[in-house]
């Protein structure tokens, strides 16, 4: 057994106060892996792999991510935390195995929130090569009725490699058209909260701003 590194804990702290500070709230939708699997959402947000890591350290399952080699070149001490280069196959067929949520994103960057685009077959090649199961992924992170963005994940059921395109664009579409739908001042409906975040000042007012209009004699 390895030791703990505490540096690695600082440093998963310190992800998981970004989270909490900078989102409104985690959301989760959808059955999750009990084992080793790969996880392959759209990636519209720079916020993607923190709330991916987030619910998987929530869940207690061990986490993985595939960074360009350029990014990791910048953040090299991700690694710490689960990040491994796009490269780095057989050590994330190996983690996959040993049951970690492998996040790959299919897609290959970040794009504009919308349609998916071309995804790179990396993802399902990983799940065959570790026989694991390829997860659908949809992901939002969406500025709604409160101050700070709020992250929504649907997670789909496992797919075949060949199907993943048409998986992952179904779950995108769902999870659209429920925010699409919804109250933007109530959390999804049918949606786990995962984590806490940030209130917005118009929460925080509410109860101070009702007693002074009630000491004022003001009425809305």
């Amino acid at each position: 057994m390895s030791a703990p590194d505490p540096a690695a804990a600082l440093l998963r702290a310190t992800i998981r106060r970004s989270v909490r500070r900078g989102l409104g709230g985690v959301w989760l939708r959808g059955p999750l892996p009990p084992a080793g699997a790969v996880l392959a959402p759209n990636h519209h947000t720079w916020w993607d792999g923190y709330v991916l890591g987030e619910v998987a350290w929530t869940m207690g399952a061990e986490f993985r991510v595939l960074m360009t080699g350029q990014q990791l070149a910048r953040f090299p001490f991700l690694r710490r935390v689960g990040a491994l280069g796009a490269a780095e196959l057989r050590a994330a067929v190996r983690a996959a195995r040993s049951g970690a949520w492998v996040v790959v994103f299919p897609e290959g960057a970040i794009f504009p929130a919308g349609p998916l685009h071309a995804l790179h077959p990396g993802a399902g090649w990983l799940a065959r090569r570790a026989n694991v199961p390829l997860i659908p992924v949809a992901l939002r992170v969406v500025l709604r009725g409160g101050q700070f963005p709020e992250a929504y994940v649907r997670c789909g059921r496992a797919t075949e490699p060949t199907r993943l395109r048409e998986a992952l664009a179904r779950e995108l579409a769902v999870l659209d058209t429920e925010l699409s739908a919804s109250d933007p001042h109530s959390p999804l409906a049918g949606y786990l909260r995962v984590t806490g975040g940030r209130t917005s000042d118009a929460e925080r007012l509410h109860l101070p701003g009702r007693l002074l209009a009630r000491l004022t004699g003001d009425r809305p």
